[in-house]
């Protein structure tokens, strides 16, 4: 594996992305990459007016997206997310709930978020479960022992949801002043010196000593 230096990469995502779901491998190798930190910037997507309810057309597109994601890079949508949570004829495709949940892990053990957000992605496409619930969410937490953020999202406070729409503000702005389109995408670079640029979604489905050695030169 190459060396690098030290390095921040600032991952742009939605928890309700399915590429970015199937980025989960290539995240958890940075995270235990010596000198290299992820830092979670989620964009809000599919949150506010970006979401919207899961009727028949939707959950059928959805599907079939999820179906071409596990055939280009073999992670699981398993017949108890299709049934149990696209299926479900009340639904909604809401990232919000997610981004709060994420965002009270930032406050509470903030080494953990991208932990929490691999569990909350294997809860919905491996396990099946809602994860637009609050409810689902916090018994997520509750599972990986992080019990403040838990009691944070089972009665969300008005800081939080004002943390919360801090972090998708920013992380919208970092997005524009880099002509990022769309997510996943990663950030990397130095933001002191404004030396930074963006390394688009299909690095992170390809050779990982590459993409190092990406991080390395930017």
């Amino acid at each position: 594996m190459p060396s690098t230096p030290p390095a921040t990469v600032t991952y742009l995502f939605d928890p309700l992305c399915g590429w970015c779901y199937a980025a989960a491998p290539v995240l958890a190798r940075f995270q235990a990459t010596p000198g290299v930190q992820v830092a979670l910037a989620p964009t809000g997507l599919f949150a506010g007016t970006g979401a919207r309810p899961m009727d028949a057309q939707f959950t059928a597109y959805a599907w079939a997206n999820d179906q071409r994601i596990a055939q280009l890079t073999g992670q699981p949508f398993s017949q108890a997310y299709r049934e149990q949570v696209l299926a479900q004829p009340s639904g909604r495709f809401d990232s919000g709930p997610a981004t709060l949940a994420l965002t009270a892990v930032a406050q509470t053990e903030p080494a953990r978020e991208l932990e929490a957000l691999q569990a909350f992605q294997r809860a919905r496409y491996v396990d099946g479960r809602d994860t637009t619930a609050l409810t689902v969410l916090a018994d997520v937490l509750g599972t990986l022992g992080l019990h403040a953020a838990a009691a944070l999202v089972r009665e969300p406070t008005d800081a939080l949801r004002a943390a919360v729409l801090h972090r998708v503000a920013a992380a919208r702005a970092d997005m524009q002043a880099l002509g990022a389109q769309g997510v996943p995408q990663l950030a990397v670079g130095d933001a002191a010196t404004g030396r930074r640029r963006v390394l688009g979604g299909q690095a992170l489905y390809g050779n990982f000593d590459a993409l190092l050695q990406q991080v390395a030169q930017a």
